[in-house]
């Protein structure tokens, strides 16, 4: 029997990057999925694909999680289809480029409700079945921009990434005993669109190869984490030194170091 065999598992931002490579492996291990994402015709495409090649039931469920009631309208579509999620994997999210006054207070707004907001939404609404079941995971897709110094640009994504890891961290704590597991997943620079939509792909592209993840990579460590127990995962051994270094250096030497690292992919 596939280990996935009978649970059902819930990806944000399930059409592109780390999310739809969570969604590939989880199919692979037998799990039933609701995808949810902005892009309906690839949520379509993909569910078919996934249905197709690992015979699993795959669901969509658009979503735009910038909207105030989006938790809300998904929780109530799962309960409509009679769908129980025994996996949660709050993957969507974006960066916003620009120093804090230039971007607008909208723009902001709508980037908090989908990194942070929308992320304790969805845990509140559908951690209470998992406890009851005594069974669950929940992934969040955190960055270990939240483990280090903030540079300049991009003001809130560090600050929105650190804040998944410390919720993470708690939610860990509070509900490991009852047979849920909590795990934010930390990784560095991942081959995906991220850096497409932030307009920083051109100054991405002069970063060494070595620093790069692969989605599927960041997956299969944050699925194997969640599984284990861990409440946080850094992705790559790279990063792992990386956060060690961060953590045993200066704090001021750390912010140099950041700030010059900072200015060669940030839109400032």
């Amino acid at each position: 029997m596939a280990e996935g065999s009978g649970k059902t598992a819930l990806v944000t931002g399930a059409s592109s990057g780390i999310g739809k490579a969570f969604a590939e492996l989880l199919a692979a291990k037998g799990y039933a999925l609701v995808l949810t994402a902005r892009r309906v015709d690839r949520l379509e495409a993909l569910a078919a694909e996934l249905t197709r090649k690992h015979g699993i039931a795959a669901h969509t469920i658009a979503a735009d999680l910038s909207a105030i009631d989006a938790p809300e309208t998904i929780a109530s579509e799962l309960l409509a289809r009679g769908l129980r999620v025994d996996i949660l994997v709050n993957n969507a999210g974006y960066g916003v480029p620009g120093s804090y006054l230039t971007v607008s207070w909208s723009d902001h707004g709508k980037f908090m409700q989908v990194m942070v907001t929308a992320v304790m939404d969805l845990t509140y609404r559908l951690l209470p079945g998992m406890l009851e079941r005594g069974w669950g995971r929940v992934i969040n897709v955190a960055s270990v921009a939240g483990m280090v110094p903030a540079p300049a640009g991009h003001t809130l994504y560090g600050a929105s990434k650190a804040f998944l890891i410390r919720l993470s961290e708690a939610l860990a704590a509070e509900n490991a005993p009852k047979g849920v597991n909590v795990t934010a997943v930390c990784p560095g620079f991942t081959w995906s669109e991220f850096h497409d939509v932030t307009g920083t792909r051109d100054r991405m592209n002069h970063m060494p190869g070595f620093l790069w993840l692969t989605a599927a990579d960041v997956a299969r460590e944050g699925y194997d984490a969640v599984m284990n127990g861990t409440p946080v995962v850094v992705n790559g051994r790279i990063y792992r030194l990386l956060v060690w270094l961060n953590g045993a250096m200066p704090r001021g030497l750390a912010r140099w170091v950041s700030t010059l690292a900072g200015r060669r992919y940030r839109k400032t």
